[in-house]
């Protein structure tokens, strides 16, 4: 008996997902006073308040924002303390 042919393996180098960025997009909800947003975008996002009400204005006016992109454990932190502050916060793959 022969020996059995061995295919050579193929390596490929991929981007691991966590390297990718990802959007903090928070969503208008008929809740949420806007200063109230604005307080919590300034103490969450560690943002000044011409920035956090800039925020607040798109997510009223257009129905969302994105208020943060970075590493997707950051935001993942980011989206869930903006959701205990009752707000609607979800994550989004940038790109």
């Amino acid at each position: 008996m022969g020996k059995p042919k061995i295919k050579p393996e193929i390596k490929t180098e991929t981007v691991p997902a966590l390297a990718s960025k990802w959007n903090v997009v928070v969503l208008n909800d008929p809740i949420n006073l806007t200063g109230y947003v604005v307080m919590v975008f300034m103490n969450v996002l560690r943002i000044q308040r011409a920035l956090a009400r800039k925020f607040m204005l798109q997510v009223h006016e257009e129905g969302r924002a994105t208020v943060w992109t970075g590493e997707r454990e950051r935001a993942e932190m980011l989206a869930l303390e903006l959701q205990q502050w009752h707000l609607n916060a979800l994550l989004e793959k940038d790109g």
